[in-house]
């Protein structure tokens, strides 16, 4: 009989930086792997496009890969998206800077890696969802499009061709999807 061995939220805020990603899910450690090129490229030109648009328009914050957030406890849950934006409303609520973000951000941005499941997609979407993001953005590179979902059931794939629309959520940010994967020039 094996014994797993459970982390805090605390307790991942201290690791050692080895070089990896880790997330916590349930108190549970998982190790990740440095991004590749191809979606290192795409998060960053998004945490671009949006973090100019967010903050010329003092919207909130746009967090990097790097930011975890706390979406539940005992055990604790700590996930961390490609790209996210919280609004200014609830950055101003937060106490401490110095820590994980407690709770969802109101708009997570994930970017599928040639080796994540379609399991463990849909359970960020779901992760995210449960703990109170109000969108979440999931960029697919090999399909070349963003599914846009506004809740299980609210759930929109767009194309190329398609516009991405901030909403309600991010609003009047827009930028046509093919702006995404078009390579640099």
């Amino acid at each position: 009989m094996s014994v797993t061995t459970l982390f805090t939220a605390d307790q991942l805020l201290q690791m050692p930086k080895d070089g990896f990603r880790y997330e916590l899910v349930s108190g549970e450690l998982t190790k990740m792997a440095p991004a590749g090129f191809e979606h290192g490229v795409l998060g960053s030109r998004l945490q671009v496009l949006l973090g100019s648009y967010v903050l010329k328009n003092r919207l909130g914050e746009i967090a990097s890969s790097d930011t975890g957030f706390r979406l539940a406890s005992d055990p604790d849950t700590v996930l961390a998206p490609d790209v996210a934006f919280i609004s200014a409303e609830r950055c101003r609520a937060v106490e401490n800077k110095q820590g994980f973000f407690e709770g969802a951000p109101d708009l997570a941005i994930e970017v599928v890696s040639p080796s994540d499941t379609r399991s463990e997609v849909a359970d960020k979407v779901s992760a995210w969802l449960d703990a109170g993001a109000r969108m979440v953005w999931v960029v697919h590179p090999a399909r070349r499009t963003v599914t846009v979902y506004r809740s299980a059931t609210d759930i929109e794939t767009l194309t190329e061709r398609d516009e991405l629309d901030g909403h309600d959520v991010v609003p009047g940010f827009r930028c046509r999807v093919g702006d995404l994967f078009e390579p640099t020039r």
